[in-house]
C-alpha cells in the first residue's frame, strides 16, 4: 500500500510533564491542552503552521526524542507497515495500541526513528 504523509507531529518524551506544561504555556506562550488516555495525561498543542507538538512523560534515551510521527488519515496502518517491511525498512515497533488508536515505529536509512499513528476509528487494514 502506497502512503504519502499529509500531516505530522513532533513527539517529545519528557521527564516531568508538569514542568514541561509550565514552560511551554508560560515561557513559550504555546497553549498546550491536557489530553487523557495515558498515565499521566499527555500534552498537545498546534503551531500556526499546523504542526502539532505532543509531549509524553516517559523515559527516553538521547536520539529517541523528539520523534516525528506521521498521521495515517485514511486507515490501513497494518497495510502500510507491511509495505514498509517488504521494502526493507526496519520496523522497530509493530502496530500496537496507542492513546486514541494505533501506532508503529520504524527507522529511516540513517537510523532515525519515525512513527505512524492512526485513529482507532479507522480500519487497520483496507484489504478485503
Amino acid at each position: 500500500m502506497s502512503f504519502k504523509p499529509k500531516s505530522a507531529s513532533v513527539v517529545f518524551y519528557v521527564a516531568d510533564i508538569a514542568r514541561t506544561e509550565k514552560f511551554y504555556n508560560e515561557t513559550m506562550r504555546l497553549s498546550l491542552e491536557r489530553m487523557e488516555g495515558a498515565e499521566p495525561y499527555w500534552l498537545q498543542g498546534s503551531l500556526d503552521n499546523g504542526l502539532d507538538l505532543i509531549f509524553f512523560q516517559m523515559p527516553a534515551r538521547r536520539g529517541e526524542s523528539p520523534a516525528i510521527v506521521f498521521t495515517v488519515d485514511e486507515g490501513g496502518i497494518d497495510d502500510i507497515v507491511a509495505d514498509l517491511a517488504a521494502k526493507g525498512v526496519t520496523i522497530v515497533t509493530p502496530v500496537s495500541e496507542a492513546p486514541g488508536g494505533w501506532s508503529a515505529d520504524f527507522l529511516d536509512p540513517d537510523g532515525f526513528g519515525l512513527g505512524l499513528w492512526q485513529s482507532g476509528g479507522l480500519p487497520r487494514t483496507l484489504k478485503p
